[in-house]
């Protein structure tokens, strides 16, 4: 992992742990695997645990590796990380994506319930006035009663905003081509295409991986399919979205966004997006932030004492689903 990450990954009761179930050096933080000092590492090593930052383990790395068995990844994606040559090898992948995930769903339940209230909106209002107002008669129309909100992806992420938005009186909608039937009835959702999901929702949130298939899958004809007034939320990745597109929506004023992701990730300082007032641009937060971060720790340490009690992991990755996720 990055090599300052270890630090604020892991808190002292979470090292303990680890020390108790591994012969593993705390201070010994890999970010190349072409040192001295990882290579010796590795010519021993029976498990990996990563996060951020892990180089790619390529046909060469494990071939230093010969007694690796299994790597416990302390985040979401192992898509940067984990190769062909590791299925190959038959190497055991576990992932904390669930406990990334949940920080993501809270990030976006909240901003779901906020952009219904039409925050942005009346909070600039507010600010221009200064004074006492109708504000009951200005927003009739305001409010999370009844309201539709259409969610893009049956991934862990959305499946856990939809398991978070159920206590709300709101429509669900749910489009994922991937859905078996009678799946998005169980999780509290109507399974809709993605055009009438856009044509219907007053917040549209994407939850969909990063692939080929997915560039642009909100595309300019989508966009303009939501209704005026309403706000899409992105905490997946931002190649999903036309962003151009996005962008001359939210210049006009017809759409509100909550962006988490961009292309780039770091927008360029004249991006007409960092200044609109209908846009809440954060910078890729929406997952394990300051001490959420222990928690992903404290699921890889779960999976390593599963691991060394000879049980299989709780949350393993297999090769088909590495092929689909972001």
């Amino acid at each position: 992992m990055h090599a300052d990450l270890a630090a604020r990954l892991i808190d002292a009761d979470t090292m303990r742990r680890l020390t108790a179930l591994a012969d593993l050096d705390p201070a010994l933080v890999v970010d190349d695997f072409s040192t001295p000092q990882a290579a010796a590492a590795l010519n021993t090593a029976e498990v990996i645990v990563s996060c951020w930052g892990c180089p790619p383990l390529t046909e060469d790395v494990l071939a230093a590796a010969p007694r690796l068995r299994a790597v416990i990844h302390a985040a979401g994606s192992v898509k940067h990380h984990i190769t062909d040559a590791c299925w190959r090898r038959g190497i055991e992948v576990t992932s904390a994506a669930w406990a990334n995930a949940r920080p993501v769903a809270e990030y976006t339940v909240a901003l779901v319930l906020l952009a219904n209230k039409d925050v942005w909106r009346i909070r600039e209002d507010y600010r221009n006035r200064r004074a006492a107002h109708d504000w009951q008669a200005a927003y009739a129309s305001t409010g999370n009663y009844r309201r539709t909100v259409g969610i893009v992806g049956a991934s862990r992420i959305g499946r856990r905003v939809l398991e978070l938005l159920r206590a709300h009186d709101l429509l669900l909608l749910l489009h994922d081509p991937y859905l078996r039937p009678g799946e998005a009835e169980r999780l509290g959702a109507h399974a809709v295409g993605l055009d009438e999901l856009c044509a219907r929702s007053d917040v549209v949130s994407v939850h969909a991986p990063e692939l080929p298939a997915t560039q642009h899958l909100i595309s300019r004809d989508r966009l303009a399919m939501m209704p005026t007034g309403s706000t899409l939320i992105n905490t997946s990745r931002g190649s999903l979205i036309d962003q151009q597109a996005l962008t001359d929506e939210l210049s006009s004023g017809r759409l509100n966004a909550v962006l988490d992701v961009t292309v780039p990730e770091v927008l360029p300082p004249d991006s007409p997006l960092y200044d609109l007032p209908n846009v809440l641009l954060t910078p890729h937060i929406a997952g394990s932030l300051g001490n959420e971060l222990h928690r992903m720790a404290a699921a890889a340490t779960d999976e390593l004492e599963r691991y060394v009690t000879g049980r299989p992991f709780a949350h393993p990755v297999t090769a088909e689903e590495w092929e689909r996720s972001a």
